[in-house]
């Protein structure tokens, strides 16, 4: 099972940059990029901050694809 999101999606839709984003999260433009490209999965804290920082549900933000 691969866990996908939409933070790439709800990023651009509410006008933040990576670069906004990282500096607002503590987080380098990079690891943002890995996870919107799905090369990496963030940890449960970061993963709980993205649910906070953008004010969605954990099922609006991810989800767990079946094989």
């Amino acid at each position: 099972m691969n866990v996908t999101n939409r933070i790439k999606e709800i990023r651009l839709e509410k006008g933040i940059s990576q670069v906004k984003m990282a500096e607002d999260l503590q987080i380098t433009r990079q690891t943002i990029n890995a996870i919107e490209n799905h090369k990496y999965n963030p940890s449960l804290e970061l993963a709980l901050k993205l649910i906070k920082y953008f004010g969605v549900g954990i099922d609006d933000l991810f989800k767990l694809e079946e094989d």
